[in-house]
């Protein structure tokens, strides 16, 4: 029987869910980050990808802050890591918690002190400026920079689950995040 909060034995249902349906959106975004950084100008797939990015970016910082809230009141509950691999796996957790805050706040702050403002779907959220806060600008700059080093840490993320947990420790970590264990 499936429950709602995370146990020391598995992931609560919400917590898959959230994870799950947040690693498809984040494979939406790199997909269109890389469609960007690898195709032609003119290209339309480029175009079609890019097009959703701002506000699938938007969406997954809501997202980050309602699970990592989710994760902080399931800390308790949470199957334990223990040793020198749970402090690097903790380690690794807050690197992608905080990346995953950081690299969408960026580019939000700089909408809200831009020309251009932003709107969510086309619900204006920040109004254009008519003068640039320049202070809000400088971090963004490495928006990019940071989402690719999300990505690396994620593909390091996969990299332990199926390798280290399935492979070599056989420990069940994959199967209680998926709920088959």
């Amino acid at each position: 029987m499936a429950t709602i909060k995370d146990t020391p034995t598995r992931y609560g249902v919400i917590s898959r869910v959230l994870h799950w349906g947040m690693a498809l959106l984040f494979a939406a975004q790199f997909a269109s980050a890389a469609a960007r950084a690898l195709l032609e100008r003119e290209n339309a797939l480029r175009e079609t990808l890019w097009s959703y990015h701002t506000n699938l970016g938007a969406t997954l910082f809501v997202l980050v802050a309602l699970r990592g809230i989710w994760g902080l009141l399931n800390i308790p509950n949470r199957p334990p890591h223990s040793g020198a691999v749970g402090t690097a796996a903790l380690a690794g957790h807050v690197a992608i918690y905080v990346l995953m805050f950081l690299v969408p706040f960026t580019r939000l702050l700089a909408s809200a002190g831009s020309e251009r403002g932003f709107s969510y779907f086309g619900i204006p959220i920040f109004p254009a400026r008519e003068t640039e806060i320049a202070w809000m600008q400088i971090p963004a700059n490495w928006h990019g920079e940071m989402g690719w080093l999300l990505l690396a840490l994620i593909a390091g993320h996969i990299a332990m689950a199926i390798v280290w947990h399935g492979i070599i420790q056989k420990d069940h970590t994959l199967q209680r995040m998926t709920g088959g264990h």
